[in-house]
């Protein structure tokens, strides 16, 4: 339990030593790497989204290599089977001809699991890798395996180029915690990764935490208090993305076929919950809900033909929403 502010204080100092860190190799970002820092610490599992060569492979890396954790990476192919993520029983001759089974594990055995272009995947295979991330367990020939814990899977995908993949369906992108948007550099960031990359000095993450230090966090942020009007005007956030609810903005009714589920509002509570402990707070402010809907709806929205064909973004429809819940406070 919290038993005092100068608990509190501590823990923003670990997460601000571990965001410095990550600094070190990571150019920029900074928006990117506080949200998958609030996606672990709540929990959770994330993907992030954006063109090739913009570091999510290496920000993944750096990050178990922060936190002291074991890394794994699964690059997800056409051909991937789900054996070859979850792992096989292998069988064992004895020197008399008796025979053994033996459980051989598969990648998605780590702490911080990078699933890499899970888009590319089948679905069989995606599926294989969502079950473990629910259930936190990979059932094989009839046994129960539990992962170790804690365990994360970071996925990523591609936002330019869909030929040849297999998008998530909608029920499976709601099982995670957080959909990052990971932005492209600016100029001065660009030189500076040039800088890093070309020299003969490697720039390498030096662990500054570890697993007790996340679980503690994690812990913490569970207790940060949620008044009922804060819980309220989270309430309504979610149901005011359904184009069926009363006083839905605009952009909703017109372009939204399906708002979010329940988990929308867990994630919502539970993400701001990390994000108010990390501003030294013990209660949940409605600014801290605010701060995380993006990450935490974007990828919840289901938008109906017109919307895609009219190319609109769900971030629009969330800023929306988030508008009609303000002008209603």
């Amino acid at each position: 339990m919290i038993e005092s502010k100068a608990q509190v204080e501590e823990a923003v100092g670990r997460y601000e030593t571990i965001r410095r860190e990550i600094g070190q190799v990571i150019v920029g970002q900074q928006e990117t790497v506080d949200q998958l820092l609030w996606c672990i610490i709540a929990g959770g599992h994330a993907l992030l989204e954006g063109i090739p060569g913009l570091g999510k492979t290496l920000l993944v890396r750096t990050v178990a290599d922060t936190l002291d954790l074991s890394f794994s990476r699964i690059q997800f192919t056409p051909d991937l089977m789900p054996a070859d993520i979850t792992g096989t029983q292998l069988v064992e001759f004895g020197l008399q001809g008796q025979t053994s089974y033996r459980f051989q594990r598969g990648p998605v055995f780590g702490n911080l699991v990078l699933a890499d272009e899970i888009n590319r995947a089948t679905p069989k295979t995606q599926s294989a890798l969502l079950e473990a991330m629910q259930e936190k367990t990979v059932t094989v020939g009839g046994e129960t395996h539990a992962l170790p814990q804690p365990f994360f899977v970071l996925a990523t995908q591609n936002s330019v180029e869909q030929e040849g993949t297999y998008p998530l369906p909608e029920a499976q992108l709601d099982r995670f915690l957080l959909k990052i948007e990971v932005s492209y550099p600016s100029r001065d960031e660009l030189k500076e990764i040039v800088r890093r990359t070309t020299s003969p000095v490697e720039s390498k993450a030096s662990r500054v935490a570890d697993a007790g230090t996340l679980l503690t966090l994690q812990r913490f942020a569970k207790e940060v208090l949620v008044s009922d009007e804060v819980l309220d005007l989270a309430v309504q956030t979610l149901m005011l993305t359904h184009p069926e609810e009363p006083g839905a903005p605009e952009p909703v009714v017109r372009y939204v076929r399906y708002g979010s589920g329940p988990r929308g509002i867990q994630s919502l509570i539970a993400v701001a919950k990390v994000k108010a402990l990390l501003a030294g707070k013990l209660h949940v402010s409605w600014q801290d809900v605010r701060s995380v809907a993006l990450p935490v709806l974007r990828h919840r929205l289901v938008l109906g033909y017109e919307g895609q064909a009219a190319g609109i973004r769900p971030d629009d429809i969330v800023g929306a929403v988030v508008s009609a819940v303000e002008s209603g406070r």
